[in-house]
């Protein structure tokens, strides 16, 4: 098979949605469909239950939620699908926008009781200044849900975007049996199976065929036919174009939990959505064709096998042929560098892969000196600049209670900061060496916590800091100029792990003021990406 039709056969998408719209009921749902797995886990899973494939950290099997992006990659009807699943969390939120960097197309999942939620619309608006052409599953449509009419109209008031219903729900809440498919015109009636473990069995047909007309009553059958009449006359007509360009969003409903129209929005997602796409990189184009392999890696993961305590790092391939033991540039280091321990990706499980090709993304292991936003490639003239980074609102300092087990404290720390969930800055003359953590949110501490101790069994205590807002200082100011400037009361001098200076404030209000009296010293509010010499 050519590089040409290997391309065409990848999707990479990521699925987004406020927190509990049922993100990871659906990942394990359309790994069921795909054929990738037997029997779907449950989020919530009991002991007699199979957890999800995507959330394999056991803090997220003790909580219910996804805290960590997953890869999952399976094929399915002549595809090769690369899946991730992205934590919902607001305080996760910086892990999901890495991932959005990787994937060429997203599924966007919403509560059809409530409608779009705020995490939902801030992701939707991170998709769309990235280019990123987006497909929507209403989800939970076997609850009392809103009017469908009403969540199409809310669709285009709040996000702006044009909402092209692909298929439409049949009854509401308890009485919702199926979806009618407005493109074949075949109406499809579900059974519900036992906690939605296998597929949903479905009885397919016209909508005035006898067999069909006889599960319907008269209410649904004409309310039904009414609401797809004003479709055909209000609605949006279909248009791949719109879609691609980010202007019209195909929609689909259906019920994760119950297997309900996710077939369906597994083949319509697959024949619309788009193969990999070009880069653009210093204002030139790097196609998927192009013969140099490139790729940038977008998330670094510490222990995903217990049993080996390794790093992965996982890569977007953008452009070229990935071939296992291939020498290759890595853009920090200025270095060559041989990639022979590469593997596809299962959730937290792995396998050896010798190639790959643009919209893969594989696992790299043993590279202590691979950082997120590092580009690896043949061709030294590409590099990626693709890695968006966040500015901490959460400020802690992590002390280790146990001298014993100071070794195991210091290795997981640094493993787990160079993950970039968490950042640590240094106080500036501070006899305390003690680093003070930095984070997006205030579940990351919880997080680093728990995985210091379940993963490297070390234990840790966790004292707040003071500061809520942090901002960095220019990479040539000098230490004599740092010594001159006049701080606010509670205000601090510090120093990233590039040594680069910042200030941290106790408010918004001092930092404000910090930038009125000192004219002369720009502040920044968003993270130096290099490191000072």
């Amino acid at each position: 098979m050519s590089i040409n039709e290997e391309i065409q056969k990848r999707r990479t998408f990521a699925i987004i949605s406020h927190p509990d719209a049922g993100k990871t009921t659906l990942t394990e749902k359309l790994l069921l469909y795909g054929g990738a797995v037997q029997l779907a886990g449950s989020v919530t899973a009991r002991k007699t239950q199979r957890a999800t494939t995507s959330d394999w950290m056991e803090l997220e099997k003790k909580r219910g939620i996804s805290i960590s992006s997953t890869v999952l990659q399976f094929d399915y009807n002549g595809y090769r699908l690369n899946l991730l699943d992205t934590p919902g969390h607001k305080d996760f939120s910086e892990d999901t926008y890495r991932v959005l960097t990787a994937v060429d197309s997203v599924v966007m999942v919403i509560d059809s009781a409530k409608g779009i939620e705020p995490q939902t619309r801030k992701l939707f608006e991170v998709c769309r200044q990235r280019g990123v052409p987006i497909f929507t599953f209403m989800n939970k449509c076997d609850r009392p849900m809103k009017n469908p009419l009403e969540l199409l109209d809310e669709l285009e008031q709040v996000l702006g975007i044009g909402a092209f219903p692909v298929n439409w729900p049949i009854g509401n809440g308890f009485e919702f049996q199926g979806v009618f498919d407005r493109q074949t015109g075949q109406l499809h009636l579900f059974q519900r199976t036992v906690g939605g473990q296998f597929r949903a069995p479905v009885l397919v047909g016209g909508m005035h065929d006898e067999i069909i007309r006889g599960r319907l009553d008269d209410a649904t059958f004409h309310r039904t036919v009414e609401e797809l009449e004003m479709l055909e006359h209000a609605g949006h007509d279909w248009d791949d174009a719109a879609v691609l360009a980010e202007k019209t969003t195909p929609v689909f409903f259906g019920s994760a939990s119950n297997n309900f129209g996710v077939q369906l929005l597994l083949d319509g997602f697959l024949k619309h959505a788009p193969a990999p796409k070009p880069r653009v990189m210093a204002g030139v184009s790097i196609s998927p064709e192009n013969p140099a392999f490139s790729g940038f890696i977008f998330k670094i993961q510490a222990n995903m096998d217990p049993k080996h305590r390794d790093r992965i790092a996982f890569v977007r391939v953008c452009s070229g042929k990935f071939e296992r033991d291939m020498t290759v540039h890595h853009s920090r280091s200025q270095k060559k560098v041989r990639l022979s321990s590469s593997h596809k990706l299962f959730g937290n499980e792995r396998e050896t892969m010798d190639e790959a090709y643009p919209g893969d993304v594989i696992g790299l292991v043993g590279h202590g000196g691979f950082g997120i936003g590092d580009t690896l490639t043949t061709d030294p003239s590409i590099l990626y600049k693709e890695i968006p980074r966040f500015t901490p609102e959460s400020f802690s300092y992590l002390h280790n209670p146990n001298t014993a087990k100071y070794k195991q404290f210091r290795q997981g720390l640094d493993q787990l900061l160079q993950e970039g969930v968490i950042q640590a800055l240094y106080l500036r003359n501070s006899s305390v060496k003690t680093p003070l953590l930095a984070a997006v949110g205030p579940l990351q501490f919880e997080v680093v916590q728990f995985r210091l101790e379940s993963e490297y069994g070390a234990e840790s205590r966790l004292e707040s800091a003071p500061w809520t807002v942090v901002r960095w200082l220019p990479t040539d100011i000098k230490e004599d100029e740092l010594d001159a400037i006049s701080l606010p009361t509670g205000a601090r001098l510090a120093y990233d792990t590039g040594k680069n200076p910042v200030v941290l404030f106790q408010n918004e209000w001092s930092a404000n003021y910090f930038s009125e009296t000192n004219k002369l010293v720009p502040l920044s509010a968003l993270p130096v990406q290099s490191a000072r010499e």
